[in-house]
Formats: structure tokens, sequence, C-alpha cells
């Protein structure tokens, strides 16, 4: 293998592309991003960076030296537009061609939007930093969507004397993720700090004036926030002959086509651990899964590894820091096995048929949620790690 093209410059192509390195891989190693930035970290967007506690500067994730000692075809601010499974070749948005033997695809996802000019998206630098100058004090700021992202976004609004709108249209945000008396409880930490919260409306467009709801009545606002969940940046692959749905599907080993295989939150792959197809817009997860398809691009077939890992992710909302390990999501049965949801301190753990799959941790240290990793990994019966009789507040 004597070309190798990573398509995505962020975490996981940033992961592959030093994998490869790290691994003996010594031929020509192309990586390609549509930011004009080199690899950066993205969680920071809607915390230090829209608080205006960070920097630009802080953001990137390697030095110029460490790029320049990994020896890169590096181009930046160019989009990838086409692929030819054939030939073997991306077509680029500058009109050339790069061909390959190995392929990584790593381009992320793209926030979705509404109707109508005016509102902000959060998923770059740009996005952070062009919102973040215009949140002052006394300014209103509609946020429409309360998932962790949105959530996020209206604790550091608040903490910068913003008036703040959160817009849901589930009953209780979240609760599809973490369960109903969850939501309800990261739900309240916002109302405690003068949110206003407001669920089950729908948002159809956004006006001049601010945001029209279902039943025609507009939200003023003097900035909007739109975060309303990701779309996988799969449009380049459409007549590609890869197999794509909300993502570029994959095997176990992250294999989409022979020479081809994808990571981070583009990927959609087989996770043997908990035996479900999976796409993970965790910055933990692009990392390790941008090692994992570079390995296995370089393996023999038969040493190849499975990707089955325990997922991870953060938040910080205000002076709470929430923490998850394994897949929470379609669980059926929440259980609250330390600490106490009325006081915002807990662990609560997540059942999926007869097996512990998740355990999520607010207000607590982190090597109390960390204890359950293990047990997640292991699959363990949900019988020998919460007792009957144990809290269970729903099933979402």
């Amino acid at each position: 293998m004597n070309r190798i093209v990573v398509v995505g410059a962020s975490a996981a192509g940033l992961s592959a592309v030093e994998t490869l390195r790290r691994e003996g891989y010594d031929g020509a190693l192309t990586l390609i991003g549509d930011e004009p930035h080199p690899p950066y970290d993205r969680p920071p967007l809607s915390k230090q960076i829209l608080s205006g506690e960070w920097s630009a500067q802080q953001l990137p994730l390697r030095p110029p030296a460490d790029l320049a000692a990994l020896d890169l075809d590096l181009r930046l601010g160019v989009t990838a537009t086409g692929l030819d499974l054939t030939d073997r070749r991306v077509r680029l948005a500058d009109g050339s061609q790069t061909p390959y033997d190995g392929l990584i695809v790593a381009t992320g996802v793209r926030p979705r939007r509404l109707p109508g000019e005016g509102a902000h998206v959060l998923r770059t630098l740009d996005d952070a930093l062009t919102l973040g100058a215009q949140l002052k004090p006394g300014s209103r700021l509609v946020v429409v969507g309360a998932g962790f992202l949105g959530a996020e976004a209206a604790a550091v609004a608040r903490k910068l004397g913003c008036e703040v709108t959160l817009l849901e249209p589930a009953p209780v945000p979240l609760a599809h993720a973490v369960g109903t008396e969850v939501g309800r409880v990261l739900s309240q930490v916002h109302l405690d700090r003068g949110v206003e919260l407001r669920t089950g409306v729908t948002v159809t467009e956004v006006t001049e004036e601010g945001v029209r709801l279902a039943d025609g009545e507009v939200v003023e606002a003097h900035e909007i926030l739109v975060a309303i969940g990701s779309l996988p940046n799969t449009a380049w692959l459409a007549d590609s002959g890869l197999t794509v749905g909300d993502g570029v599907v994959c095997d176990q080993y992250c294999e989409a086509a022979e020479g081809v295989y994808a990571a981070g939150d583009v990927a959609r792959w087989h996770n043997p651990l908990f035996g479900l197809p999976m796409r993970i817009e965790h910055r933990t997860n692009a990392a390790e899964q941008g090692m994992a398809a570079a390995r296995n691009l370089l393996a023999a077939p038969e040493t190849r590894k499975p990707f089955a890992p325990v997922p991870y992710f953060w938040s910080d909302q205000y002076d709470l820091r929430i923490q998850a390990y394994g897949y929470l999501r379609g669980h059926d049965e929440v259980a609250v096995v330390d600490g106490d949801l009325a006081e915002r301190r807990f662990v609560a753990a997540y059942r999926r048929d007869e097996k512990l799959t998740g355990a999520l941790s607010v207000g607590m240290p982190p090597k109390a949620v960390r204890a359950w990793r293990q047990a997640i990994a292991v699959g363990t019966a949900w019988d020998a790690l919460v007792p009957a009789g144990t809290s269970a507040p729903d099933a979402a």
C-alpha cells in the first residue's frame, strides 16, 4: 500500500494519520479537510470558546511541529466532492483528483437547520466565535433544541448575563437518551438559573424577529441558535457505491468496502459489544475509531480486530459535570445506584434486555461512574449489579 488518503481533518482523521505513522506506514499520506484550520478540538466550542474563556489559539489538537513530523500532504480548505471506488480516486472541489490504495472516511457531520435566515449553528470554530461575540448581558438568546449542545450553550449564555429561552419539542429534554426522571433533573438546573424552558413546542422557521412556532406564535430574540441535531456528511458519497444510511455503513472492523474504512461521527458501524449498529458523535469515540480504522486498514484480513468500545461522553453545564459510559439510548430500565436525584449528585445505571449497557453520573467524582465502565465492557448481567428493589425512575 503506497498511497493512503484520509478525508476529514478533525479528531478522527488526525488520530488515523497519527496511527498510520505510528504503526510503521511510510508511504504517501494525504489528509484532506474542508475547514481552513488545522485539526482542532470541538467540545470546547460550546463551552470555553463560546464563553470567551479560551482563545482560538488554544484549540489546535497538535502544534505545527507535530503535524509537520507526520510528513503529510495536508490539504485544508478543500472539500471532497466525490469518490470513484473502481479507479480509487477522491474528487475534490478544486477540480483535482487524489488517487489512493487505502481510504479512511472521517468527514463528520453538519448541523441540521431550520427554514429562514439569520440563525446560528454551532459546529465549527467560526460558528462559535461568531455567536460568542453576540452574547452580551441583557441580550436575548433563543436556543432551539435542548439536547446537550443546546443545554451547554444556554448555560454559557446565562453565565454571561443573557436572557435565554430554550425551546424543545419533547415533553422532557433528553428523556430519549437518559430517561425521563434524569432528564427532569437536568432541566431543573436550567430553570433554577433563570432559563425560560418551554417544552412540547415545535419551531417551524426562523424569522426576522425570532422563531415561529407551529401554532403561529413568534418568540422574539436578538440571537438564535439552532441545535436540533446533525446529519452525517455523506452527500459526496451519493454515487460512490458505498452503502450510506445515517452515515457510512461499516462492519465491525469499520470497513465500508475493500480498502475503504470510516471513522468518527460519520461512521455507522456494528458494535459487537452491544450487538447493535451505532453512530456515535463523541470526541473520545472519534479518536478511538480513527485509531481502529487505521490499524485495520494496514492489517492482514485475518488479524483485524473488531471495534467494540464502551462509548464515553461528558457535558459541563454551570457547575455540574455530567459523564456517561456505554450506550444509553433504547434502554429498558434506569436505576439510581448511588447518590440522590434530589441532590443532583447521583449515578444512574441503564439496562437493555438483561444486561447493563450504560451508566451516567451527575455531580459526582469521575471514579463514581468510571467503576461501571468495566462492568459494561464485559456485558455484566443487570441482576448481578443492581439489587432488586433499587429505585428505577422510568424506562424511556
